[in-house]
């Protein structure tokens, strides 16, 4: 029988509007402002005693605020108005500066979501910086001095190559006649020779070319692929060390992604104090190798080593920094299947680590983070207390391990813990920015113009919303009001969707949502006008029904499936905000396609399919 679902089909429909309710309902819950405390020590947890002193402090200045709880090694404290947050956030600092700890105090959001909706993993949709107020730094890298960098230490490892003992290949001349080009001239042919078949088996990054002249010369000249990728390295480098440090923020749903070729766009949404944020992300760090003092060593230090528990004399005298690192990643020793760190080195840190681990076999070397802290201190400036960050240098060793043999550009580190090793190839890899990086545009998003743009744009869905109801309703009546049904079920899918996915909601991202209730009632227009035009053709109402859903789902899916692939195009190739607009209409689209041919067709059927009709109310 036409114009009648089996109940697997009706089942599929109604269970997927249901879970649509379930995961859409957190985003009735609006977050609490809150002030997160967390330690400035990973690892370390906010002590139940900090707590307390804070909670104190806050009831003495007559600062409102509930549900101070410790979770997760930090601790949250939840106020009714942004005012009394921001206000908080003062005493807060000062109560924690005077027990001398270090502490990381952020303004954030406090989920309200009740526990047996979180149990099944449902939570509401974050808010971007547009929306919540925060701060949006353009940071560019520098990428043209970093090629320069390491085409001349390239230059440098070149030069060393044909030095090497072994197989000595004296060359007249070295010369760098322009950026990426480097010109070597030797005596003989066979000395000519010989240089060029060594050279392209060591550097793979520039093409070797022969001199026509009179002259025995190599012209090398770096590769577009070559420059590109020291460029990625650069830039994904500095992304991740970015990343690690936002973190140190405790902000939520942070945004840090690449736009272009050598820019990062960092969004702290929540965040109001521009200048902490610039000293979280513009902060020193480093890494330096360095051998284990023997007994009788006059030139050591003395720094803590946690994994052991004990402190460890170091000598002075620096092998390599951190910022010879090429890459460090994660494996496992083939032997034991324990976790070790591969480390690479760039070729003059190979030849260091070379000279200094041949003679020192059997020794232990040290691997130091070293890292450029501040601590608050208060001062009397014209007869107001004003906070002043005071900077400080922490060094602390996080791995000490045996020198099995003469090391080079490639080596490992064994003897680690596998949360260890983890820790060890992210600080080597992330602990200092690869590129030096500039602010190249700052702006910052007060609270109140995220709370009006919020007001705004649900109005703005609201209104679009109640016209398309309106319309669908006056215009094809009964059937208007099965679409205005599917319309409903759709933005619910499209919520829960986004929510699942934890997807960020954006001011485009708004735009998307409306323009999804356009397009949403745009399918059931085609549906409803060929249903029209088969009545006008004299067929029975249950077949025209049945021809304008059959006969017009083509056509819908070729113009959904083009608006879907601009989506993903704007999605792809689109920064943060035509991201935001591409993600909820990509989404909106999906859940149109569904709830438009579906779900209408299901309360279509439900009105008419398996009775006599003889007349339709559309």
């Amino acid at each position: 029988m036409i114009n009648r679902y089996p109940l697997w089909k009706n089942l599929l429909v109604a269970g997927a509007v249901l879970l649509g309710a379930i995961y859409a309902l957190p985003n009735i819950y609006p977050p609490d402002f809150a002030v997160q405390i967390s330690n400035d020590d990973t690892g370390l947890e906010v002590s139940a005693r900090a707590l307390a002193e804070v909670t104190e402090a806050l009831d003495t200045a007559a600062i409102p605020y509930f549900g101070a709880e410790l979770a997760n090694g930090s601790a949250l404290i939840r106020f009714a108005s942004d005012e009394a947050q921001l206000s908080a956030q003062k005493v807060v600092q000062r109560t924690l500066h005077d027990l001398k700890e270090n502490f990381v105090v952020a303004l954030n959001s406090a989920p309200t979501t009740p526990s047996w909706l979180s149990d099944l993993g449902a939570e509401p949709m974050k808010y971007g910086l547009d929306l919540r107020g925060g701060v949006h730094f353009l940071m560019e890298v520098d990428t043209d001095k970093t090629i320069s960098d390491r085409i001349e230490a390239m230059e440098q490892g070149i030069k060393a190559l044909l030095r090497e003992r072994k197989d000595r290949i004296r060359y007249t001349d070295f010369q760098s006649p322009s950026q990426g080009v480097l010109k070597v001239s030797f005596e003989t042919e066979d000395l000519r020779n010989r240089a060029r078949t060594k050279i392209e088996a060591q550097y793979q990054q520039f093409l070797v070319a022969i001199g026509e002249d009179d002259q025995f010369f190599i012209t090398l000249t770096i590769t577009t692929d070559a420059i590109r990728e020291i460029e990625d390295f650069a830039v994904h480098q500095n992304l991740q060390t970015i990343r690690n440090r936002v973190n140190e923020l405790g902000v939520a749903e942070p945004l840090v992604q690449r736009l272009g070729r050598n820019r990062i766009v960092v969004d702290l949404p929540g965040v109001q104090d521009t200048a902490a944020a610039k000293k979280i992300l513009g902060k020193v760090a480093t890494l330096e190798f360095r051998l284990e003092a023997q007994p009788d060593a006059p030139r050591t230090t003395t720094l803590e080593y946690e994994y052991e528990g004990r402190d460890v004399r170091i000598e002075k005298d620096i092998i390599l920094r951190g910022d010879r690192v090429f890459d460090a990643s994660v494996g496992f020793d083939p032997d034991s299947s324990l976790p070790q760190v591969n480390i690479k080195l760039d070729s003059d840190g190979g030849e260091l680590m070379h000279r200094a681990t041949r003679n020192n076999i059997g020794r232990r070397m040290a691997v130091i983070f070293i890292e450029t802290k501040t601590r608050d201190k208060y001062e009397m400036v014209d007869g107001e207390e004003v906070r002043v960050s005071v900077p400080y240098i922490e060094k602390r060793v996080i791995s000490l391990a045996t020198v099995r043999a003469a090391l080079g550009v490639s080596f490992r580190i064994t003897g680690l813990q596998s949360g260890e090793a983890r820790e060890l190839a992210l600080l080597l890899r992330a602990g200092a920015l690869a590129a030096d990086m500039f602010i190249a545009e700052e702006r910052t998003v007060g609270a109140s113009l995220g709370k009006d743009n919020i007001e705004l744009g649900a109005l703005s869905v609201s209104v679009g919303l109640g016209l398309v109801l309106l319309f669908m309703l006056f215009y094809y009546k009964l059937f208007g009001l099965a679409a205005n049904i599917a319309l409903l079920a759709n933005l619910l899918l499209l919520v829960a969707v986004m929510s699942s996915l934890s997807a960020t909601l954006t001011l485009p991202g708004i735009a998307g949502i409306v323009l999804t209730v356009g397009m949403a009632v745009d399918a059931n227009v085609l549906i409803f006008s060929r249903i029209r035009e088969e009545l006008k053709n004299k067929m029975s109402p249950q077949a025209a029904i049945n021809a304008g859903f059959e006969r017009a789902f083509v056509t819908i899916l070729d113009a959904n499936l083009t608006t879907l692939l601009v989506a993903v195009i704007l999605y792809s190739i689109g920064t943060g905000p035509i991201k935001g607009f591409a993600i909820t209409l990509s989404i909106g689209i999906l859940t149109s396609m569904f709830t438009a041919i579906l779900g209408t067709r299901a309360i279509v059927n439900l009105m008419y399919g398996g009775r006599n009709v003889k007349r339709l109310m559309i």
